[in-house]
């Protein structure tokens, strides 16, 4: 076996703690301030006249290159991931914490998921 089951057991719960920082950071309405620096707001019109808002990265520079970070999920991903497990590995408590919570709101946000998508149908 490549794994023991604790092994298994912290390699699940950091991902599901990495993949729900990942949508914090990158999607979630409360991280949206955070975000806006790193973002300019483009207005076009679709074709039925309605007045659209598009996020686009700023153009240059170190807000440029964090707004295209941010917009890559893959990107954040990796170093959300990166930040979890070296938290993990120096055994700071309060990470193990936020691991914790991050998993535990990982797994409600996909049960709410699943459950909406079966009461929409």
């Amino acid at each position: 076996m490549f794994l023991s089951q604790s092994e298994f057991t912290i390699v699940l719960l950091l991902g599901l703690a990495s993949f729900r920082l990942t949508r914090l950071i990158v999607f979630d309405k409360i991280t949206e301030p955070l975000r806006r620096p790193f973002f300019k707001e483009i207005e076009e019109k679709n074709e039925e006249g309605i007045s659209e808002i598009f996020l686009v990265p700023q153009d240059k520079g170190l807000r440029g290159w964090v707004g295209q970070l941010l917009s890559c999920f893959w990107c954040v991903g990796v170093w959300s991931s990166l930040f979890l497990v070296l938290l993990y590995l120096e055994r700071v408590f309060m990470g193990e914490v936020l691991i914790l919570i991050l998993a535990v709101a990982a797994i409600g946000s996909i049960i709410e998921v699943i459950i909406s998508r079966i009461l929409d149908i």
